[in-house]
């Protein structure tokens, strides 16, 4: 290791440990409790535990995703990533280990011996409590990632590794105060998303301190140029920067409540971090707007590199605040209720007031999950846009109207009334998913974000892969010719309902937030696919001639009809011990809210059905006339000569029929 990467690994050590002892120090992280003192081991013992595993899962994560968009596959610079990403998995798996021992020593403060009972004790804490169950799916999925990276270095691969990794940082999300404060949902999913954001972040830099000098020394055709990998990466860079910005404005806002609240530890620990935020944010567009297009000159390498030190000292102090903000309490929402309502025990919110007409249209409930989703949407389809526009291509205006109106659709289901209420009636839960399976996939296929993306985004020549070959490869996969065959996605589309609602997954849905936002993905996903079998324009390796598409989505509208006849006959509760439990006075009785969303099922979800039918309609009746156009132009060059052969075709056949009447 060179002296620059060993300067860069001492100040980002150096910088996270000083962050965390002085937000330590002002949040009174390692206080000793009046009760149960576990001893100054194990109090500044774990968060430093704490703050080893972010950083080596940032090393983990942000190396196989600068690796994916950045590299090419089977080079040195691709195979030094992959190192460095199992390295920190392995290091993810033991700071993982150690930190859900010193959870154990801290929240239970038992007698450490070497007999059976202190290793019975901290079973059950794994396997019983959800905080030690968390931490040993935590430490078992980095263990799987450190043979994964280690031995499997394909481009599938990776990617799956990558997916892998990411959901790795799921259990940690849910640790912490993020389940304790109100809000639980937005808590829980900005922590989520700012653990990706800041680990795609920090590793992509960590890796570009480690790939430093191979673009210069290009080793048979494995080097990359510094200014296209800086270039990649400030684009990583940009979409983490916003997504740490978003999901840390939205924890705040939960956690402190009131500006007041700024002035408590919580407060100024978070004030710390906002401040680095911004600092990083200036070092970013400093050298996007500055640096990177004029990176081949040594002053300005120099200059860069620099900046990569003075940015990943930054970011260790950040580090080590948001290790030591786990564990200080946030001013609001440590204690529930002394007497809760039984829709504060299931859902841990109050029931929320009648379902009236004027609160479809002012009752809210965010998850920030998806506003950043939708955000990304909209920014990535209006950049495709004006990427067209700046090149003097056109684009239908009718898609852009589709595809907005399909995210502003999403937005409000996943944010508003129907988010808001859809724990509490089952008939708004039914509308709900109607709307994200049936309504949202007919207007984002309209869209067809697929071909916009394949003709805005630019294609690589240097063996790595951006975002048009991964879409190009997401089309072309086995797995891709399988799901989007019209068969298999009707018959996904159609099981789902079923297995839904007729199994333990409702109720999974309904108990656990990684549930809920599973049954959002899931059904938003089956509806596009089978909607872009029917009538979407974007690439699919196979589409059923007009014909047989009008049959198929017959049949599912036959099978859709039935699925909520058999809900409307149902003569006991779906989840019973939730919907039948909530202590409503108002709105219909859970037997009758239950007959609503049956009725839904059965009549509103056939609306997108029908729309669906009469825009197959006209697609064939307009595939038709340009099949008869096409003929007509053959005509017209061919001086009707397949006509005037056939006439003379038939006169041959009269001609022998007449001499054989003779």
């Amino acid at each position: 290791m060179n002296s620059y990467r060993l300067a860069g690994l001492l100040i980002l050590v150096a910088s996270a440990i000083a962050g965390l002892i002085a937000a330590l120090v002002v949040g009174g992280g390692a206080v000793p409790p009046k009760l149960l003192d576990p001893g100054p081991i194990v109090m500044w013992g774990l968060p430093a535990a704490k703050l080893i595993a972010n950083l080596a899962a940032a090393a983990m994560l942000g190396s196989l995703v600068l690796a994916l968009f950045a590299l090419r596959s089977g080079s040195r610079p691709f195979d030094i990533a992959l190192d460095t990403a199992s390295i920190g998995a392995a290091i993810f798996t033991i700071a993982s280990a150690i930190t859900a021992f010193l959870t154990f020593m801290a929240a239970f403060n038992p007698k450490l011996t070497a007999d059976n009972s202190f290793g019975e004790q901290f079973g059950r804490f794994l396997l019983e409590l959800p905080l030690g169950q968390a931490w040993l799916i935590t430490t078992l999925m980095g263990a799987v990632i450190t043979i994964l990276v280690f031995g499997w270095r394909s481009w599938t691969g990776t990617l799956l590794t990558a997916v892998l990794a990411a959901a790795s940082l799921l259990p940690m999300a849910t640790q912490g105060h993020s389940g304790d404060v109100a809000g639980h949902t937005v808590a829980v999913n900005s922590i989520l998303l700012h653990t990706i954001g800041a680990a795609v972040w920090l590793g992509g830099v960590m890796l570009l301190i480690l790939l430093r000098g191979l673009g210069s020394r290009p080793q048979a055709g494995d080097g990359i140029r510094l200014s296209v990998l800086v270039s990649r990466y400030s684009s990583l860079a940009l979409a983490a920067f916003v997504v740490v910005a978003v999901s840390g404005i939205a924890r705040t806002v939960i956690a402190l409540g009131a500006w007041s609240e700024l002035l408590t530890p919580y407060g100024l620990i978070v004030l710390g971090k906002a401040v680095l935020l911004v600092a990083l944010g200036m070092f970013g567009a400093w050298y996007r707007q500055q640096l990177i297009p004029h990176m081949d000159g040594e002053k300005q390498k120099r200059s860069f590199w620099t900046l990569i030190l003075g940015e990943i000292a930054l970011m260790g102090l950040a580090s080590g605040a948001a290790a030591a903000l786990a564990r200080t309490p946030p001013p609001l929402g440590e204690e529930a209720p002394a007497v809760q309502t039984p829709a504060e025990r299931l859902t841990r919110s109050p029931l929320p007031p009648e379902l009236t007409i004027d609160r479809w249209f002012t009752s809210y409930d965010l998850d920030i999950l998806w506003v950043v989703a939708v955000g990304f949407g909209v920014f990535l389809y209006i950049a495709g846009l004006l990427r067209l526009r700046r090149r003097g291509d056109s684009w239908p205006v009718h898609r852009t109207i589709f595809w907005m109106s399909g995210m502003a659709l999403l937005l409000w289901v996943t944010n508003g009334p129907i988010n808001a209420y859809q724990e509490y009636l089952f008939s708004v839960h039914m509308l709900g998913h109607m709307v994200l399976s049936m309504a949202i996939p007919v207007l984002l296929v309209s869209g067809a974000p697929i071909t916009l993306a394949l003709r805005t985004i630019h294609k690589r020549d240097d063996g790595t892969r951006g975002g048009r070959e991964w879409i190009l490869w997401a089309v072309h996969s086995p797995y891709s010719k399988f799901i989007t065959h019209p068969f298999v996605a009707a018959a996904v589309f159609v099981l789902s309902l079923w297995a839904f609602y007729f199994t333990d997954l409702v109720r999974w849905a309904m108990y656990d937030h990684l549930g809920h936002e599973w049954m959002i993905i899931h059904f938003l996903i089956a509806g596009y696919l089978f909607t872009m079998t029917l009538i979407g324009d974007d690439p699919i390796p196979y589409r059923l001639p007009y014909a047989g598409r009008l049959i198929t989505l017959i049949a599912v509208m036959a099978t859709h009809a039935f699925f909520g006849m058999a809900i409307m006959m149902q003569e006991g509760l779906i989840v019973a011990e939730w919907f039948g439990s909530m202590g409503r006075t108002w709105g219909p009785t859970p037997m009758e809210d239950q007959y609503i969303g049956g009725g839904i099922a059965w009549s509103v979800g056939e609306i997108p059905t029908l729309i669906l039918a009469v825009t197959l309609a006209i697609q064939w009746s307009r595939s038709d006339a340009k099949l008869q156009r096409r003929r007509d132009r053959h005509a017209d060059r061919s001086g009707e000569a397949e006509l005037e052969e056939y006439n003379a075709q038939l006169a041959k056949l009269a001609e022998r029929d007449r001499l054989s009447a003779r």
